[in-house]
């Protein structure tokens, strides 16, 4: 619910809220969370349909002391619950708040209670999967959406904190549905459970000592754009620490790469052990860049790798460059070629498991520095004043990778119902795109196929107010730009970690397929299960709801 249209079940009463006014943190440098938002029935206490009885609150076992760990560590708390049985007229306001008062005498004081009164029908923006209350939660907290992580036991919770760009965690209960487990990014079996995540990924990110500031860092992420892009902000935490930053990246990341803050040089050079169609191994060319690492003089490097990835092989050269502290992640036992060695549990965000491996290394975001994706103002290209004013959707079909890309015939679809609702949709692709979306823009929309490089891609993906977009780059970028994305994602890899972060998102398609974690780059699957069973008039509700929202968090 906006703001504007604040309900009376949503405002603070003095006695439930004392010290909600507190102003938000964002110069806490590299804190993921300030709070945690609850759903009330079947998180915190046993799901009791429409109750207005106190003396039927049961806390769930280990409620209180999860709730207390949180409190000890300095986060604010508030429950987000729909409540239709007040709209149902099963029971009024005032055995509500005696119900809200039962649970606080069981499981201690909440910052603040946001409460949606409605029913489905009702078409409000604060009812879940709606973002409304997430919103408005991190307002009476006095903090951002992207700040606060919310934790529930079905789909519904999870769908409002992805829309309003929180994190979402998800505890079954037996009610919970199996797509709804498939789809969510982020599981716990139980809410202690998922406390300990919470304060481990807030843990991770702050290094125990900050490393003396360094001359010259090495960092490496040789990998696609995308893969770039998320390294982001554990770059900016290197460049914190260090008179200078040094990027070693592969072709297919250098564009993305000159997009960063925080770096100075960039070295381009295949990594045939993490690029996909690799040549064979060139020892020439392996000692052409060993001798280039050499010349950097780095004072120390931190190997960035993806989850399935080895940073190993790149350790060994750099020891023969004569880089005398390493930090890398891995799980294979690295013998003298790592001094810290990291490790991060799956599933963890890309960008946080980038972030805790500089943290190991004794670098944290500067002061004033969100743990968010950010390009530099002076890399992005202007946008070209042929698209017309911001506020268009922009649909981008294709990907590096065709298993993660919209079937042609759907995107065009997608592309004739967001016309139809009066929506502006521009068509971007890359240069071997442009069968593709001169196709999808013959159904409604502007074909920019080719146009643009990745500086003017990002360009109009920041005054866009939407991007559709599978699991590729243009969906970091807009998530470096703060615009909301409705993600048409294929589960070949774990959308937990490659989702749209910290950016408001709907996520569309069949989470459950057969193609989950493959990681397959050309669909296995004959027609594209995952994707195709995506109704566009889907897509034209998540943009709704995502810029009804108010969904930009930047």
């Amino acid at each position: 619910m906006r703001q504007d249209q604040e309900d009376p079940y949503q405002r603070r009463s003095a006695r439930v809220y004392a010290g909600a006014g507190r102003g938000g943190r964002g110069s806490d440098a590299g804190v993921l969370y300030d709070a945690v938002l609850l759903d009330r029935d079947g998180t915190l206490i046993e799901d009791v349909p429409y109750n207005g009885d106190p003396e039927k609150v049961r806390p769930l076992p280990g409620a209180r002391a999860a709730l207390d760990r949180l409190r000890a560590a300095g986060l604010r708390l508030a429950v987000v619950t729909n409540q239709s049985g007040l709209a149902r007229g099963y029971f009024d306001e005032e055995q509500m708040r005696a119900v809200h008062a039962r649970v606080e005498e069981l499981l201690g004081g909440f910052d603040a209670w946001l409460v949606c009164p409605h029913d489905d029908a009702d078409g409000c923006d604060c009812r879940k999967p709606a973002p409304g209350l997430v919103h408005a939660a991190a307002r009476e907290l006095g903090t951002s959406a992207s700040r606060c992580v919310l934790v529930g036991d079905i789909g519904r919770d999870v769908g409002a904190a992805l829309a309003a760009g929180a994190a979402g965690v998800l505890v079954p209960t037996p009610v919970t549905r199996p797509e709804e487990i498939a789809a969510a990014g982020w599981v716990a079996t139980d809410l202690p459970s998922a406390v300990d995540e919470i304060l481990r990924r807030q843990r991770a990110v702050r290094p125990a000592r900050t490393a003396d500031k360094v001359g010259t860092a090495l960092v490496v992420r040789s990998d696609s754009a995308g893969d770039v892009l998320v390294t982001g902000p554990a770059i900016r935490a290197v460049a914190a620490g260090a008179q200078r930053v040094v990027l070693l990246c592969g072709p297919r990341g250098r564009a993305a790469a000159e997009l960063l803050p925080g770096v100075d040089e960039i070295i381009e050079h295949p990594l045939p052990w993490i690029d996909p169609a690799p040549a064979p191994v060139d020892p020439d060319a392996m000692r052409r860049l060993t001798a280039r690492l050499w010349a950097v003089g780095a004072d120390e490097a931190v190997v960035f790798t993806s989850f399935h990835q080895s940073a190993l092989p790149l350790a060994l050269l750099l020891r023969m460059a004569g880089i005398t502290r390493i930090a890398a992640i891995s799980d294979d036992y690295p013998g003298a070629l790592v001094d810290i060695r990291h490790r991060v549990p799956v599933g963890v965000p890309e960008p946080e498991r980038a972030l805790s491996l500089a943290a190991a290394a004794g670098y944290r975001l500067p002061a004033g520095d969100e743990p968010v994706l950010r390009l530099r103002d002076d890399a992005v290209a202007p946008r070209p004043a042929a698209v017309g004013d911001p506020g268009y959707v922009v649909l981008h079909p294709g990907s590096a990778a065709s298993s993660r890309a919209c079937p042609t015939e759907l995107a065009a679809r997608i592309a004739a119902a967001l016309t139809a609702a009066g929506h502006r949709v521009l068509v971007t692709g890359g240069p071997d795109e442009r069968t593709v979306t001169a196709r999808v823009a013959a159904a409604g929309g502007t074909d920019l196929g080719g146009t643009t490089d990745l500086a003017g891609l990002a360009a109009l993906v920041a005054d866009a107010a939407a991007v559709v977009v599978g699991n590729t780059g243009p969906a970091h970028l807009a998530a470096a730009a703060g615009v909301p994305v409705v993600s048409l994602f294929a589960p070949t890899v774990p959308f937990g970690q490659w989702g749209p972060y910290r950016v408001p998102t709907v996520r569309l398609g069949d989470a459950n397929a057969p193609c989950r974690d493959t990681r397959a780059a050309a669909c296995p699957i004959p027609g594209h299960p995952c994707l195709s069973g995506v109704d566009p008039a889907e897509v034209v509700e998540a943009v709704r709801t995502l810029t009804a929202s108010g969904g930009g968090i930047r």
